[in-house]
């Protein structure tokens, strides 16, 4: 188990002197300073119990027989990347089978929120999570979900943590802050129980995490500002960037699987001439399909110089500028005395393929590969089986009623944006046959149903969608469905609507797509419902044929199914679907679905 600094400075020191030997030293390298800005060729780096001991121009001192010793060639050195805010559960994978992926990509670090588990499990799936990522060799840092359910009064999640539950989990081991504050207008209101979280974080001197879905940027985000929240991922422009850091928070800038903001608001430093120790890189979120294949900090960090900044710059923001702002500057984020010892070897800053990982002084990853086994982590069985539609579901479940004289309706539409979170408020007309509300595959405008599936009510909410393309009879299921985890039905057949409902029911969780009345992909999560604790390379296969049949189905929209998984979060515009109904985010009230009829 690695000691702290102070227990570990009397053989640093040592090290550094020459009278103790060291574990690892590496030699010959170009050491990135993240401090200075500089990159220092010609630097050997020594480790001592997991930690840097020297890091200068000769480390022959250190030397001993016993000492490891890697020639990096005159390759660069880089602190080990940090991920500022994600969520593993979105990776479908538990926290164990998620560091196995990212490691080989140079992520040792990672500020978790686990509010999906939380929002099936309570507070006992916070701690599973919290005790899983403790028994890692990465750095995996938890934040407490400070809003479950997101929005109370929208939504019925399968558990509620209260501000007293919050304030517990602020004491544990390995807990660094609270999660992401989505209930913005309950902050600028001054809800008792937001300000009671915060207040709580903010006296136990952790970091507040922020999250203003809003574009408006006028007395409420200041009213925000003003109530604690420390940063914020839900800007997509350089104007949030900027509006941001002005009012003290850090802009991180997330590149995920779906959510594409770093390139618009990374202007706000390469245009506007911000100062760059305010903004930091994150994920929110990647899927395990772009884990295996694309990576994951390393992707974030390479697009961020592709669009314009200094690799140094890029770097910064994914290392040290997360340690200074989660107040670990003193343990991670940088090749420097004392740190944790967590570095990348790579021969290419801007393209920077991830050759060498080390972690605590131990190698993880060579070229692409783990080299080290990480033993799985089990979850009980109350963790499993968290499926209850109460029935078997039919047909006529998704059926939307109106005025049986009728043949037209003017509809309420979620309108899905590719490659953003938000979504739009659309308008549509479309028939009435025998007394129901027809979906129209012709313009796009299919079925979107919330069916609940923590009590077992058999409550089924129906509304309309927009912007997947389906032009077959079809139906896609989750039960990964932000925040509250029911289940999200999408299709344009009630029948496939039905039976892809089922089967989830049967397997106890996943994402399961049917075509014409036939069963096309599975991916199976019995872990809450949000993880399968599988190999990510399997779980990417599998969500691979998702993405396939969705095709097939005729979606060609980019990362379909994270889209897909959103359009129940309540907290982030214009429109979406929750067990209480239909639900106009900027107004953060219940809507109709049907708006007239002639």
């Amino acid at each position: 188990m690695l000691q702290s600094w102070s227990r570990t400075a009397p053989e640093l020191v040592d090290v550094a002197m020459g009278r103790k030997p060291a574990d690892l030293v590496i030699r010959n390298g170009k050491w990135v300073n993240v401090y200075s800005g500089e990159i220092i060729p010609g630097t050997d780096i020594a480790v001592k119990a997991g930690r840097f001991a020297y890091v200068g121009p000769d480390a022959s001192h250190t030397i001993s027989a016993d000492t490891k010793v890697v020639d990096a060639d005159g390759r660069y050195l880089v602190p080990g990347l940090c991920d500022a805010h994600m969520h593993v559960e979105s990776g479908l994978v538990t926290v164990t089978e998620f560091t196995r992926a990212v490691i080989p990509h140079g992520t040792t670090t990672m500020f978790i929120d686990p509010h999906e588990i939380a929002n099936v499990l309570g507070l006992d799936g916070v701690r599973l999570m919290n005790e899983e990522a403790q028994s890692l060799p990465i750095n995996v840092l938890v934040q407490v979900p400070s809003c479950v359910p997101s929005a109370p009064g929208l939504e019925t999640a399968g558990a509620e943590l209260s501000a007293g539950d919050v304030a517990e989990a602020l004491s544990w081991p390995n807990v660094i802050g609270l999660g992401e504050m989505m209930n913005f207008p309950g902050v600028a209101g001054n809800d008792p129980k937001m300000m009671a979280e915060i207040a709580a974080t903010q006296d136990a001197r952790l970091t507040v995490g922020g999250h203003y879905a809003s574009p408006h940027l006028g007395r409420e985000f200041h009213a925000y500002a003003a109530g604690g929240p420390a940063d914020d991922h839900e800007g997509t422009t350089a104007e949030d960037a900027i509006a941001r850091v002005r009012q003290g928070m850090r802009a991180m800038l997330r590149l995920g699987s779906a959510w594409f903001d770093v390139a618009a608001q990374v202007k706000a430093i390469t245009e506007s001439g911000l100062d760059p120790r305010n903004f930091l890189l994150c994920t929110d979120d990647s899927h395990s399909g772009t884990l295996v294949h694309d990576g994951h900090m390393n992707r974030v960090v390479r697009h961020a110089i592709a669009q314009g900044l200094k690799p140094v710059t890029a770097i910064q923001m994914a290392t040290l500028n997360t340690a200074q702002h989660f107040g670990l500057e003193r343990e991670l984020g940088s090749i420097a005395p004392g740190r944790r010892a967590d570095l990348i070897i790579t021969s290419d800053l801007a393209a920077l393929p991830i050759e060498m990982v080390f972690a605590r002084g131990e190698l993880m990853a060579e070229s692409g590969a783990l080299v080290r086994d990480i033993p799985a982590y089990v979850y009980p069985e109350s963790a499993r089986n968290t499926v209850h539609l109460g029935r078997v579901l039919a047909g006529g479940d998704f059926d939307i009623p109106s005025n049986a004289r009728a043949t037209r309706a003017r509809v309420n539409v979620i309108g899905v944006v590719e490659n953003q979170a938000p979504t739009r408020a659309l308008e549509a007309e479309v028939a009435i046959e025998n007394g129901l509300v027809q979906m129209d595959r012709a313009n796009d405008i299919c079925q979107i149903a919330l069916v609940e599936r923590h009590r077992g009510t058999g409550d089924v909410v129906n509304a309309f969608v927009s912007g997947f393309g389906y032009d077959s009879d079809c139906a896609i299921a989750s039960t990964v469905a932000h925040d509250s985890h029911h289940m999200i039905v999408v299709g344009t057949s009630k029948a496939d609507m039905a039976k892809a409902a089922n089967r989830l029911q049967e397997v106890g969780g996943g994402i399961v797509v049917f075509k014409e009345g036939r069963e096309l992909a599975l991916v199976e999560l019995p872990v809450a419902g949000l993880m399968s604790d599988q190999r990510a390379e399997v779980v990417a296969e599998k969500a691979a044929a998702i993405v396939e049949a969705m095709r097939a189905c005729g979606c060609r929209l980019n990362n379909a199914y994270m889209q897909h998984s959103l359009l129940a979060l309540v907290v982030i515009p214009e429109l979406r679907i929750s067990d209480k109904g239909l639900i106009d985010v900027r107004t953060f009230q219940k809507t109709d679905v049907v708006l007239a009829t002639r």
